[in-house]
């Protein structure tokens, strides 16, 4: 259903040190809604984003992601949650360097089990769309850097994810290219009725979306 939540956070908090990054935090997002996630730097935005994926625990609170717990969940039952419903967008890009382009877009494809043929076919796709078809078997070290991000921008939408993260996805590029990442984005987060977090410092992809929160003193408000 349209309102359903992808994402809901209870009472979220996490500690380093004494010192409390986020407390307290409560959000939900709902399927296919665009949100901005806004804040200066060290504010916490990158830590939400990896206690959100799982990729670091929570010290309060409890989180879900299409209706399966997150915090408290063993390394196993994590990596197959992300594998089965989100795609992440990282600040670096994280490809494979043996592998061509269109490998490395359909990675997430191959670890949920789809056929090698149609996993490629859907990353060339993909690679078309963005403008990099003609470079599917390229290696990652042969591009630029804001090439590279839309080859990792490929890879986290490729499985259709419930939920996409992204973390600065358009910080490397051209305002053309980003136009043309952000649309892509839009498309294919509405074909699968996904639901995205971005964190962003820029007004283009802030503007994309439909809502914009901040995150200020470790707590969330409307921007």
């Amino acid at each position: 259903m349209p309102d359903q939540a992808v994402v809901r956070l209870e009472g979220v908090g996490r500690q380093l040190g004494e010192r409390w990054i986020l407390r307290g935090l409560s959000l939900a997002i709902r399927q296919g809604e665009r949100v901005a996630l806004l804040g200066e730097s060290g504010s916490g935005k990158s830590t939400l984003l990896n206690l959100i994926a799982g990729l670091e625990p929570a010290d309060e609170g409890h989180i879900e992601v299409a209706g399966e717990r997150v915090d408290g969940c063993n390394p196993d039952a994590g990596a197959a949650l992300r594998a089965r419903h989100l795609g992440f967008v990282f600040q670096a890009f994280h490809l494979i360097a043996h592998l061509s382009l269109a490998q490395n877009i359909a990675v997430p494809l191959l670890l949920l089990g789809t056929a090698q043929g149609e996993s490629l076919a859907r990353a060339r796709a993909l690679l078309e769309r963005l403008g990099l078809g003609h470079r599917a078997d390229a290696r990652p070290t042969e591009l630029s850097g804001g090439e590279q991000q839309r080859v990792a921008l490929a890879r986290a939408l490729v499985h259709r994810p419930a939920l996409v993260l992204a973390d600065e996805p358009t910080g490397n590029l051209d305002p053309a290219s980003a136009e043309r990442a952000l649309g892509l984005l839009r498309d294919e987060a509405r074909a699968a009725g996904a639901a995205l977090l971005m964190v962003t410092h820029s007004a283009q992809a802030a503007g994309f979306c439909e809502r914009r929160l901040e995150l200020h003193d470790g707590s969330l408000r409307n921007a």
